[in-house]
């Protein structure tokens, strides 16, 4: 429980700063793979804690970033 209390959310954090840095920096597609990851990790560590705002505002993002995955893998 530690390594989710202090480790994924910051592995987590760095995963979508980066995100928002690759996309700052216009380097698709890498920055919706490395951005969706935290979000992903976010909303475990949220669901896990029972902390609802974190659940809603990644948890929200998670379908966005399935449009984002799936405009990668079939519309190249």
């Amino acid at each position: 429980m530690i390594f989710i209390k202090e480790y994924l959310k910051w592995l987590s954090t760095v995963l979508v700063l980066t995100g928002i840095l690759l996309t700052n920096l216009n380097i698709y597609p890498v920055n919706i793979i490395f951005h969706g990851i935290g979000v992903v990790g976010w909303t475990i560590a949220g669901f896990l804690s029972k902390d609802k705002a974190i659940l809603t505002n990644f948890g929200l993002q998670i379908p966005l970033f399935m449009i984002g995955f799936y405009q990668i893998l079939f519309n190249g």
